[in-house]
């Protein structure tokens, strides 16, 4: 993530269920129809279709940590854990790579080659389904020279075309495989400001076209948290999906009541996108590193900071700020906080200042407010008002 622009609204759109099973394909269990989410941002709400409670299961990122990656005995136990924590979704992310910010295609080879990458992802939805959760499925980019994907510029328009046919070939594999696995929602890119902000979005336009003749589920797209207004696909989608590293702050040493305001003030942003497209918003992505003011810059990478003041206190409280502001409201679909991995048990992935909130006082903040009610499960059922409000339950009084 780079640093952004401006303090935008982080947006994702959460997603709808389409009742096609496309072509061909295992039968999907639909648990709301798209069309009734098609105009209406509070869909979730007024039909009770319930939260998606969410956790990203990353990848072991690494060909050298064989049998520990997705489809593995070590990412079944990471379902587990996962289950254990409330969530009802995993979101999976798969990677291709491309060589610089001005690609021709994508090489779909990550860390394994493509075949056997693929084969266990396959394994990997059907053990998420059989441990009863539903599976998002991201396909991400990877650029070897550690730019970032946002900035992707392949230069002539025609340069564009060729790279759109490029993009088009990976999300389209991974959309067969998601239509073969009975993958519950499809994301069909992460983070492409340069691309779907611009005058090159109608090709992108032809991307999700391209997916949806081989996908018969809900489709959303991940935009970065600041661009996802100036993102103007949505109409092409089902949900609204930004990956929401909001910062909550633009001062050191903010309490929690600052950070609460700062979460407050997010989602007022984040309703207007819904309102403004007439479709409920999923956070496709959350999270804060476990760092002095992780609520500052929450976007610098862990792998590029030196140190580091370790404190889960301020994880736990941007959590808290960032999820009390939403779960209560009607246009919010859900949440993937990121991240955890495919084996629980192997920490070289990531510094112990880092995003995931395994065995910190962020998995308390989030184990509560997975519990919690949220407006997208409906209106509260009769008989609770003693239970204390959702947000108090997750650490706002």
């Amino acid at each position: 993530m780079p640093e952004p622009r401006r303090l935008g609204a982080a947006v994702l759109v959460a997603a709808s269920f389409a009742a096609s099973n496309g072509a061909g394909g295992p039968a999907r269990s639909v648990a709301f129809p798209a069309a009734a989410l098609a105009r209406d941002a509070n869909a979730f709400h007024e039909l009770g279709l319930g939260a998606l409670r969410g956790v990203t299961v990353g990848p072991i990122e690494s060909s050298l940590h064989s049998e520990r990656g997705y489809g593995s005995e070590p990412y079944r136990r990471t379902l587990d854990e996962a289950r254990r924590l409330g969530a009802s979704w995993v979101s999976l992310t798969p990677f291709g790579r491309v060589a610089d910010l001005s690609p021709t295609g994508v090489a779909m080879t990550f860390e394994a080659p493509f075949v056997e990458n693929r084969r266990a992802l396959s394994r990997a939805v059907a053990q998420a389904h059989a441990a009863g959760l539903k599976v998002l499925l991201v396909p991400h980019l990877w650029v070897e020279s550690g730019a970032w994907r946002g900035e992707i510029d392949p230069g002539s328009p025609a340069a564009w075309e060729r790279w759109a046919r490029g993009y088009t070939a990976f999300v389209r594999a991974w959309a067969e495989l998601a239509q073969e696995s009975g993958v519950d929602l499809l994301a069909v890119g992460v983070e492409l400001r340069s691309w779907v902000t611009n005058g090159f979005a109608p090709s992108f336009s032809q991307v999700v076209r391209e997916v949806r003749s081989v996908y018969g589920g809900p489709l959303t797209y991940a935009a970065n948290w600041d661009d996802a207004e100036d993102t103007v696909i949505w109409g092409e989608l089902d949900l609204i999906g930004v990956n929401a590293f909001f910062p909550l702050t633009e001062t050191e040493d903010a309490t929690p009541a600052e950070l609460a305001k700062g979460g407050r003030a997010m989602a007022e942003r984040v309703r207007a996108l819904a309102e403004h497209w007439h479709k409920p918003v999923l956070f496709t992505e959350f999270g804060y590193t476990t760092r002095k003011d992780p609520a500052l810059r929450p976007w610098e990478w862990p792998d590029h900071m030196t140190n580091v003041v370790v404190d889960q206190v301020a994880q736990a409280d941007a959590y808290s700020a960032l999820l009390s502001a939403v779960i209560e409201e009607p246009w919010f679909a859900g949440a993937f906080v990121w991240r955890l991995y495919a084996d629980p048990d192997d920490v070289s992935q990531e510094s112990e200042w880092g995003f995931s909130p395994r065995g910190k006082l962020a998995e308390l903040v989030l184990r509560d407010a997975f519990a919690a009610h949220w407006a997208a499960d409906g209106k509260r059922p009769r008989g609770t008002s003693l239970v204390r409000h959702s947000a108090e339950r997750i650490g706002i009084y």
